[in-house]
């Protein structure tokens, strides 16, 4: 594992990178949960993650970058609510430079909103010209604090996307993800995990392998 310092628009960012297998075929990103919540990259779902695209009992064994958006650990800048779509971009431009190879974009909570924002909206995706070829969206929100959050640009984004929360999410009811699923273009999966909250409690092993075995399928 990798300490890093990422350049990002705001500032200097916190990252860490799990090394992968030599000749892994594709590198990720993970991107964490709320700051204001307690969010960082070492939240315990964004770990679980990484694992399941690095360790090889998962049969990934890729790269993975996990960094600290603005104002959160030793990241520069202050918490801003929409501007993370700029570190998200900066994490990516970062891996790109480094590994030369295929992306795949994972977020979690507020990092799956951000995720999805910086590459999906604007028809093709702000993120066109970097080699994205998938984006998974772990307990995307729908509703937190007295307010909801909409993802219509993803009826215009091509790229393969997964939604993976729990059937009893507290920050989005699985009618409002079904929704969110329906309008979105294809191709996309929804999995909703019987008995699973927000964080995936007593459950991370499932919501690993739903990761994993999807990528597999999705991907060469």
């Amino acid at each position: 594992m990798r300490t890093l310092t990422l350049a990002g628009p705001a500032g200097r960012l916190e990252a860490l990178l799990n090394n992968g297998a030599a000749d892994a075929p594709y590198v990720a990103v993970i991107c964490h949960p709320h700051p204001q919540g307690g969010g960082t990259m070492h939240n315990k779902v964004v770990y679980h993650a990484m694992k399941a695209l690095n360790a090889p009992e998962f049969g990934l064994c890729w790269p993975v970058l996990r960094f600290n958006f603005r104002g959160t650990g030793l990241s520069e800048g202050t918490h801003d609510g929409k501007a993370e779509t700029g570190d998200v971009l900066a994490a990516l431009d970062w891996v790109e430079n480094e590994f030369k190879q295929p992306v795949v974009l994972v977020g979690f909570s507020f990092g799956a909103a951000m995720a999805l924002i910086a590459c999906c909206s604007g028809g093709t995706g702000r993120r066109a010209h970097t080699d994205l070829r998938a984006l998974a969206a772990l307990g995307l929100p729908t509703r937190a604090e007295g307010r909801k959050y909409r993802y219509s640009f993803l009826s215009e984004c091509s790229l393969p996307k997964l939604f993976l929360s729990g059937d009893c999410d507290q920050f989005a009811p699985a009618a409002d993800l079904q929704h969110v699923a329906a309008t979105t273009a294809e191709p996309k999966k929804l999995v909703l995990l019987p008995g699973a909250d927000h964080f995936f409690a007593g459950q991370l092993e499932a919501m690993q392998n739903e990761l994993a075995n999807w990528l597999k399928e999705q991907l060469p």
